[in-house]
């Protein structure tokens, strides 16, 4: 236990609210949250209820969805009347353009070059089967807020939009963007907004950007709820939105008809209200915020200088607006990485080190990427820099294979 760990009011340490495994240092909450037991606990129940009568509960659960989905705006700040359950962010984005696909043609999407890749992959999708363009607005990663909001503008006043795709906060450069001020400037331009905001519940204190069309947003991440579990808020009454699939519910308004899910295991959802009450409760989110951008501030130090010490230069990269709960470190090395060779270093690092990170590139460019939860300690923080970046330069070839850390 070190002076660095957040507690519950109680005084335990709060990574005892969790069933992580202690022998692996967790330092990468954003890619896919951890859930404390407490709410597996009430998972587990809703799903014990539903085994032992299984024709009671998929008969009554579209009764029952409607009172969660209230519980969750209720805690978003976002009407009830427009807000439904989805699996995922990639889901959420899925919904919208299936619409437009359906009730458009050429349909012209520009999104930026900072997106999420599975969102992007379907925006592109949706406007080449269409019939429309598909374009990327080139954001410089250090890009300020100003400088984002003047290249979306010269974009739009000079390429025709139907839809623009913003992210909320870059999973690959781990920013935030204008994303309020780029909706407005969008609207003016006659463009619908989609604001992906995968990694916003929980680490902001209010997510949801009201003015956008849509609004998408993960609560498995940094809300802490089971995976599965995410949230659209349709701000646009216009988008007359229907779920992926098509069950019972097909003739029933928005937002009920997303409430008829067929067989699917939604206990999650069910859960997703208490992982947001029992972290309250137990640690309190201004605390859980201060403490995770007081984690990264550590990381800037510690790690930043162990990149040094094997030749990084400028090891914390500038991404114009950080995001408190996630830092980008230079890797070592200078060769060109892409997805998939960034992202296979992610095993095989967590195997040899224990120390759990995200990978990702931009343009050619590989990045360490942290983030911290109410778990993380500066033990955590420490064991990376001492273990993890040695281990990480002889990986990527900055150094030799005998300087890896145990």
């Amino acid at each position: 236990m070190d002076d660095s760990e957040l507690r519950t009011t109680e005084g335990r340490p709060a990574r005892e609210l969790w069933d992580l495994d202690a022998s692996f240092h967790h330092l990468n909450h954003g890619s896919f949250g951890a859930v404390p037991r407490a709410v597996l606990t009430v998972q587990q129940e809703r799903r014990r209820e539903m085994e032992s009568n299984p024709v009671r509960w998929f008969s009554t659960l579209a009764e029952r969805l409607p009172g969660v989905r209230d519980e969750l705006a209720e805690r978003l700040h976002a009407p009830a009347d427009d807000t439904v359950l989805v699996a995922n962010a990639s889901a959420g984005a899925s919904v919208l353009f299936r619409n437009l696909a359906q009730r458009r043609s050429r349909v012209h999407v520009a999104v930026t070059d900072h997106g999420y890749g599975a969102v992007s992959m379907g925006a592109e999708r949706l406007a080449r089967e269409t019939g429309g363009d598909y374009r990327e607005i080139a954001l410089p990663l250090e890009a300020s807020d100003e400088e984002v909001l003047e290249r979306i503008a010269d974009h739009l006043a000079t390429h025709q939009t139907d839809l623009l795709v913003l992210d909320q906060v870059t999973s690959a450069t781990a920013r935030r963007m204008p994303a309020r001020e780029a909706t407005r400037i969008a609207h003016r331009h006659g463009a619908l907004v989609l604001i992906d905001g995968a990694h916003a519940p929980g680490a902001l204190e209010d997510p949801v950007i009201r003015e956008a069309d849509v609004w998408i947003g993960n609560l498995h991440k940094f809300w802490c709820a089971p995976r599965g579990t995410a949230v659209l808020v349709r701000n646009n009454p216009d988008l007359d939105l229907y779920p992926l699939v098509d069950s019972w519910g097909g003739h029933l308004p928005f937002p009920d008809r997303f409430d008829h899910q067929g067989t699917v295991d939604v206990t999650a959802w069910f859960a997703a209200s208490t992982a947001f009450d029992h972290l309250q409760r137990e640690l309190g989110w201004d605390r859980i915020r201060e403490h995770a951008a007081a984690m990264m501030r550590l990381a800037e130090r510690e790690i930043g200088q162990a990149l040094e010490a094997v030749g990084v230069l400028d090891p914390v990269a500038d991404t114009g607006h950080a995001f408190a709960p996630m830092r980008l470190f230079r890797l070592t090395g200078d060769r060109r990485w892409d997805h998939d060779t960034v992202d296979a270093l992610r095993v095989p690092f967590m195997t040899s080190t224990h120390c759990i990170a995200a990978f990702t590139e931009f343009h050619g460019v590989g990045y360490l990427r942290l983030s911290a939860a109410p778990y993380t300690t500066a033990d955590d923080i420490a064991a990376m820099a001492s273990q993890g970046i040695p281990t990480l330069a002889a990986m990527t070839g900055s150094l030799p294979l005998e300087r890896t850390a145990s």
